[in-house]
């Protein structure tokens, strides 16, 4: 039986004055685990709009193993620990995924 995917959302939400800084945080996040990583399906994030501050995170994985797998890689340790102090609050938002099938 294959280990169904791990979709998570969040809303975080950042200083404003640190927000060019998790930015640039962000994406050399998402580069880097999308690039290196198996079972790392997605990571996106989108400003919301109105709202300087707020942004929503969509994560998706092969399985949970993919996902706890991730939370222990250097690179995620380093972006976790270099936002924390502009990090205001973070929300999860429930995620009721469809369907998630990819192509041979």
């Amino acid at each position: 039986m294959q280990d169904e995917p791990v979709v998570r959302m969040a809303e975080i939400e950042i200083d404003p004055l640190h927000i060019d800084a998790y930015r640039s945080l962000l994406a050399e996040e998402i580069e880097a685990s999308v690039s290196r990583e198996d079972g790392v399906l997605a990571l996106n994030a989108v400003a919301l709009k109105g709202s300087l501050g707020k942004i929503r995170i969509l994560e998706v994985y092969a399985s949970q193993a993919a996902y706890e797998a991730h939370l222990r890689t250097p690179h995620f340790l380093k972006y976790k620990d270099a936002v924390a102090g502009m990090v205001t609050s973070l929300t999860l938002v429930e995620v009721d995924p469809v369907i998630m099938r990819s192509k041979p």
